[in-house]
């Protein structure tokens, strides 16, 4: 993210209507994924980076029913979103704060917090490794830190689909041309270790979906859609794709949603580490 003063950073997935319940939707999607292994235990003070339309941090609060979250986001317009969708939430009530904030620069004093979440974030951060460095600044002493990163080079689809082959290298191109890093998820173990976290670990995790599930796999095929579709006009405008590769990708993935033996898979890594 480039440093402003006001107003929306360039986004890939832009910051429509439609994009802020998408992400409400993920958020809901792949929960129990996500929180399989995540535990704050013994957290008061949690500090959430990137908090977006507060998606992930009504989870938290309800999983967790000792925090309290600050989160923080570039975004005004995605602040307000997480402020009215946090608001209408009874059990968030009086346990969350948000802030526009700077990652990289936070406002907060050292060892303000006891626990941290960052979830899809560092893919869009130019300066991920500074970001983490100031989480850890900020962090108390035996805080816990879960950090969850994209690996978009798993994606993978059947039946064969070049034209979302196409959109997906020139999605992933568009995002690292932009200061971003789409296959950051397996590089979070070094990351944590050269920012001075302690007990790194790592876990990828995976979401494969064939004819065991074909309901969900229909599911994830249309929301997967949706996340394209996001990004499609910068794309076109950026030079990246074009108007048929577009259209040929929507007629590839209807096809691949009614085909009875279509397969999709997508791995991502969770990491988790301790500051001392």
């Amino acid at each position: 993210m480039n440093s402003i003063a006001t107003g929306d950073f360039p986004y890939i997935h832009g910051f429509s209507n439609e994009e802020q319940s998408r992400l409400v939707r993920q958020a809901r999607m792949f929960e129990s994924t996500l929180f399989s292994h995540i535990d704050y235990s013994g957290a008061g003070r949690l500090l959430e980076v990137g908090c977006g339309v507060g998606a992930q941090t009504e989870i938290l609060l309800r999983r967790f029913p000792d925090l309290h979250v600050t989160g923080i986001d570039r975004s005004p317009t995605q602040l307000a979103a997480a402020e009215h969708n946090l608001s209408a939430k009874a059990w968030c009530e009086s346990r969350f704060a948000l802030k526009q904030a700077d990652a990289a620069d936070l406002p907060f004093a050292d060892r303000s917090f006891d626990a941290a979440y960052l979830c899809w974030v560092l893919e869009h951060m130019p300066s991920p490794a500074r970001v983490l460095s100031e989480v850890r600044r900020v962090l108390a002493p035996g805080a816990v830190i879960y950090v969850t990163e994209v690996l978009n080079s798993s994606f993978f689809l059947d039946p064969y689909s070049p034209n979302l082959l196409r959109y997906w290298m020139a999605f992933n191109d568009h995002q690292y041309d932009s200061g971003g890093d789409p296959f950051i998820g397996a590089k979070l173990g070094n990351l944590l270790l050269a920012g001075g976290y302690r007990d790194v670990q790592t876990e990828v995790k995976s979401v494969h979906l064939d004819n065991r599930q074909p309901g969900r796999r229909k599911q994830m095929i249309e929301f997967w859609e949706e996340v394209l579709l996001s990004a499609a006009e910068q794309l076109i405008v950026a030079g990246k794709s074009d108007v048929p590769t577009v259209e040929g990708m929507r007629s590839e993935l209807q096809a691949v949603r009614n085909d009875p033996n279509a397969v999709f898979f997508f791995a991502f890594v969770q990491a988790r580490a301790i500051v001392y």
